[in-house]
């Protein structure tokens, strides 16, 4: 059975504010140097946005892959989010396997620091939209 829309709004709202908390904790690590938990918590971050967008339209995906499909083909390719935050998206999730899983290659702060203003810029962006889909169901 499926959410009522006022279920779903509730849980939207949980996934937004994990997605706040995962972006302050990112920007502790920063502030850290802890650069690999930085990453991690930047991607976390956004992906708790993306799938409280993806909620707040229907979808929930199931897997983190599933998740970047669906938002890149009804949100990005349809421009209703800008095409930068995909790209920001997409490379927030490379960036996470690679300090989770490449051993041969050591996250640094080049990597880290360019991405943590725009991920804060992506949450507020997908975070509203989000909010005004399920206002408007």
């Amino acid at each position: 059975m499926g959410m009522t829309g006022k279920e779903r709004a509730a849980v939207v709202e949980l996934r937004i504010a994990k997605a706040y908390r995962a972006y302050a904790e990112a920007k502790g690590n920063v502030e850290l140097k802890y650069w690999e938990t930085a990453a991690n918590r930047l991607y976390y971050a956004a992906f708790d946005a993306v799938s409280a967008l993806l909620l707040a339209n229907g979808c929930d995906a199931q897997t983190h892959s599933g998740v970047r499909h669906i938002f890149s083909l009804k949100f990005i390719k349809t421009g209703l989010i800008p095409g930068e935050a995909g790209q920001l998206y997409h490379r927030l999730f490379s960036l996470r396997q690679t300090g989770d899983y490449d051993d041969t290659y050591e996250v640094s702060e080049g990597d880290v620091l360019p991405n943590v203003e725009a991920t804060g810029k992506l949450i507020d962006t997908v975070a509203a939209f989000a909010r005004q889909m399920t206002t408007e169901k």
